[in-house]
């Protein structure tokens, strides 16, 4: 059996250099390409050098010809670049992990129409239990669907750009799916000054940014004398690096079609 070619964008960066590392000791994977934008200060080193792994393979600024010559490409970059890669995929038919977050309505239809042609795994989390909480939030949710505020609470490092994270968006969609709400219509995001009586029918978020935090959520259910935690606390990118090689795997024998870390772990 062949090892899986996989390319690496934002390659020296902080989830790039976990993915190469999972890439490197995975003995079913290659790794086909490490790609940072031209002009970065990584490029033409060995990728060897950046990670203390044996490896001669050069970081490249030529994403076209990286990707073209790779079973899978795997992008937690950001929305436009993600959106760049993916034409190129679509043009080689190469599939795509993508954990990029901060996607517009627009970009995940992009993803969507690619996914026609090409597969993709398309989550905003890459965490086995993450997955595993979200299918507790299901369960959970349609059992207190009634006499409970329900309120999300998520904390990262002080340089992640966006919020709410894509993880905690995601935990709201599940929620609102199991209690039949439009979470467009229920999300609360902002509270400031005299905002009047909670909703009871909204789903609340809040977010914290510092330090190196690298990723907390929590699922408050909040009853009369009583609350119901959910929570996942990451200690490192590790999780999310080994997630996203399950999930290239995953698609080395699917032709096309949309996915997730849900069907990559099975528990549709």
């Amino acid at each position: 059996m062949n090892a899986l070619k996989i390319a690496v964008v934002g390659a020296t960066g902080r989830m790039g250099r976990m993915i190469i590392e999972a890439v490197l000791k995975d003995g079913a994977a290659g790794l086909a390409a490490a790609i940072e934008p031209p002009g970065h200060p990584s490029i033409g080193k060995r990728v060897g050098e950046l990670i203390g792994l044996p490896c001669e393979l050069r970081v490249s600024p030529d994403a076209e010809a990286g990707i073209a010559q790779a079973d899978c490409l795997i992008d937690f970059t950001r929305p436009q670049g993600t959106l760049d890669h993916l034409a190129i995929c679509r043009r080689h038919k190469v599939a795509m992990v993508i954990g990029t977050t901060g996607l517009d309505d627009a970009g995940k239809q992009a993803v969507a129409d690619a996914a026609r042609e090409i597969p993709v795994v398309f989550a905003p989390n890459m965490s086995v239990g993450v997955n595993v909480v979200f299918k507790l939030l299901d369960m959970a949710s349609r059992i207190l669907a009634q006499g409970y505020d329900i309120e999300i609470v998520e904390a990262h490092h002080r340089l992640k750009v966006d919020a709410p994270s894509g993880t905690a968006l995601r935990m709201g969609e599940v929620i609102a799916g199991a209690l039949g709400r439009d979470l467009k219509q229920c999300a609360v995001f902002d509270r400031e000054g005299v905002t009047g009586e909670r909703d009871p029918s909204a789903i609340g978020f809040a977010s914290v940014r510092g330090g190196d935090m690298v990723g907390e959520h929590t699922v408050m259910y909040c009853g009369i004398g009583e609350r119901v935690e959910i929570s996942h606390k990451a200690g490192s990118r590790v999780p999310y690096a080994l997630g996203s090689l399950r999930a290239a795997h995953f698609l080395a024998d699917k032709a096309n079609g949309l996915f997730d870390m849900q069907d990559v772990l099975g528990l549709r």
